[in-house]
């Protein structure tokens, strides 16, 4: 239908890469719905050129100068900034309902279907499942929302700090009120729950749809070979690999040419590298099939990646 849209937020030209890479996955699995893309203003117009490429819109949205009334929510709750910047989504009233996502999502199946379910429609959040997680949820457009939103920001705050805890307080019922609005994980499967609860992710991660790369390590924050499809980083608190290199797959083959074009001489630095004999310090990833093989034969890389020390880490960003 011309009257829904999935939509996606980019404050700045990492995330806007995340952003190209979710649409050209939305576009690949055939939606047949519109994309949205809402950026702030340190998106630089190179980005904005290949975003506008992708989406059927792009929308500028800047809390701090647009003087409306979230502008005015601003001046009471600073902290709340890019939270108030997401919150825009419900401005959005040309479409009936919309489907938001994150920009550090990937698509992995056609998600057509969550048009049927109704607003607020979201997956629990895997580090306390009583609240969503407010990486992809189903929502419907409203002026009136989005002031009633705007209300709560400024009288309630977030518990979070972001528009997670703001969503979850102003949509309090979520929990308990109505489990059709509660979506399967398959629909926000977020990294670090594949490492947390492997038995959960081997009976149902062929069937995921949408990964949610949660965490302080994003795609972006790696190096890829395009050759050897062989990532380059570090691994703490990252997910199976199979996934990332689906992102890189997709982000080189066609979101990187669309970079280059559009940056013509400036320097542009994509994050792919030439295909190189491997340093000896440097650690490639594995896809966890090669993994698994390689613990059940008692070849673990005990000084490498399955070092207690890296083993430590990953417990700990659980454990927080």
């Amino acid at each position: 239908m011309a009257d829904q849209a999935f939509v996606t937020l980019a404050t700045n030209d990492s995330y806007a890469r995340g952003a190209m890479v979710l649409g050209k996955s939305l576009k690949n699995h055939k939606t047949s719905k519109k994309l949205v893309v809402l950026i702030g203003p340190h998106v630089s117009d190179q980005s904005r050129a290949v975003l506008h490429n992708i989406y059927d819109e792009v929308r500028l949205v800047d809390v701090l100068d647009s003087g409306d009334a979230a502008h005015l929510a601003m001046m009471k709750r600073p902290d709340l900034g890019v939270t108030f910047t997401k919150l825009h989504c419900w401005t959005l009233t040309h479409y009936s309902k919309c489907v938001f996502m994150d920009a550090d999502t990937l698509v992995v199946s056609n998600i057509d279907e969550l048009f049927d379910r109704e607003e607020l429609s979201a997956a629990p959040d895997p580090g306390w499942p009583d609240c969503f997680n407010s990486g992809v949820f189903v929502f419907c457009p409203s002026n009136e929302t989005y002031g009633k939103l705007l209300q709560y920001c400024t009288q309630h705050g977030s518990f979070d700090g972001g528009d997670q805890g703001v969503l979850n307080g102003f949509f309090s019922d979520w929990a308990t009120a109505d489990i059709t609005k509660h979506l399967p994980f398959i629909y926000n499967m977020s990294s670090i729950a594949i490492y947390t609860y492997l038995p959960a992710f081997k009976q149902y991660g062929a069937n995921a749809k949408v990964v949610h790369f949660l965490g302080q390590m994003k795609p972006w924050s790696y190096t890829y070979n395009p050759s050897q499809r062989r990532l380059k980083g570090d691994m703490q608190g990252s997910l199976d690999p199979s996934f990332l290199l689906e992102w890189w797959a997709l982000y080189s083959g066609e979101v990187v040419p669309l970079l280059m074009g559009d940056y013509g001489d400036q320097p542009f630095y994509s994050g792919c590298e030439e295909d190189v004999a491997e340093s000896t310090h440097v650690q490639p990833i594995m896809s966890s099939a090669e993994r698994k093989q390689k613990w059940e034969q008692g070849q673990a890389d005990y000084m490498g990646i399955d070092s207690f020390d890296n083993i430590q880490k990953k417990l700990d960003v659980f454990l927080k």
